[in-house]
């Protein structure tokens, strides 16, 4: 299946088809020197397949996690550019999840002022999720993706067959933000995962995720609006995420955990039964304190307010505008009520 991503002159095709990666040639200009990045938990014969089929290529692995999103690991991937000669006519192509993804397209997006940047998606999150759209960043200070750019790719291609080799726990990760998406837009979507076996639908639900985050991108590509609803989850999410030290959370856990608290008590109630289902946590054990005071951080905030996610029935939403004061209020009334 090929989906189009309309942007006009920034358009872009994204294939959803197994064993593409093997046909990667066919579908992107790897005839010029190729970087792939790629990181340490990705089986090294994703990178060497791609690299098989560039006419000039290297692979560079960067640290597996958030860690591979620090401004060191960015100005060490540009490094290598420089030495290996990389010109405005060359391209970089990411092989991993979201954090390869994130780190390669801000580097095409800052490298000479903006290179070519291929996305192949190695996790059901970035395949679901983090491959479309443009965001690219890397993180500061324990700041998620606080310094990035809107920068799309040139392709993305969405080759199932590569999940295989995903653990269980990386598997619910992603498919987290499927769970995110359907709960917004998409209740068809969302039965599917509450009704039937979610793994033996994977195919359904990646294409069904990718056409809901395709549409919010043609509407609103810099997240003037509506694209602000995918971030259902995310604000307290990624405050969760900011103190991982201490809790050791992935990504689509700490979304997880950031949607229960912004739902009717209906929509709580099937939303936790899906992900449990999904073996994601479903209650908090950490400093709640320093969570709140990270999500004071988040870069989609206006002064002391955010916009905030809300889901009362399951496939609609509401974007409301809150105080920190308010979202405060609200997140600790739900622990207190869930820890009763």
């Amino acid at each position: 299946m090929i989906l189009n991503l309309d942007l006009k002159e920034r358009s872009y095709d994204i294939i959803i088809e197994r064993g593409v990666i093997k046909k990667a040639a066919e579908q992107l200009n790897l005839k010029r020197k190729v970087m792939i990045i790629t990181d340490a938990g990705v089986p090294s014969e994703y990178a060497s397949c791609v690299l098989s089929q560039s006419k000039v290529g290297y692979v560079e692995v960067i640290p597996e996690g958030e860690n591979g999103k620090s401004l060191a690991v960015y100005e060490n991937v540009l490094s290598k550019m420089l030495e290996y000669g990389f010109t405005r006519s060359d391209c970089v192509v990411s092989v991993g999840g979201g954090v390869a993804g994130d780190l390669t397209g801000f580097c095409a997006a800052s490298y000479m002022r903006g290179i070519d940047f291929y996305n192949i998606p190695t996790t059901a999150l970035a395949q679901i999720d983090a491959s479309i759209g443009g965001k690219t960043a890397v993180n500061l200070r324990g700041i998620k993706n606080i310094i990035g750019a809107f920068y799309q790719p040139k392709k993305v291609l969405i080759d199932p067959d590569l999940l295989i080799t995903l653990p269980p726990r990386q598997l619910s990760n992603g498919l987290c933000e499927a769970v995110k998406m359907a709960m917004t837009s998409d209740a068809e979507l969302f039965e599917i995962m509450e009704e039937g076996n979610i793994y033996d639908n994977i195919d359904t639900i990646i294409e069904r995720s990718l056409k809901i985050k395709k549409s919010v991108v043609e509407k609103d590509e810099r997240e003037g609006g509506l694209r602000k609803i995918l971030n259902f989850g995310h604000t307290i999410g990624h405050g969760i995420e900011s103190e991982e030290k201490l809790n050791g959370l992935y990504h689509g856990e700490c979304v997880a955990l950031g949607m229960l608290p912004m739902c009717s008590t209906s929509a709580r109630e099937r939303l936790t039964k899906v992900l449990k289902n999904l073996h994601l946590p479903t209650s908090y054990d950490f400093d709640i304190q320093k969570i709140i005071e990270a999500m004071r951080h988040d870069k989609k905030s206006d002064g002391d307010c955010i916009t905030v996610v809300l889901v009362e029935k399951i496939g609609t939403f509401e974007l409301k505008k809150m105080s920190y004061d308010e979202l405060t209020e609200r997140f600790t009334s739900y622990i207190k009520k869930e820890n009763k």
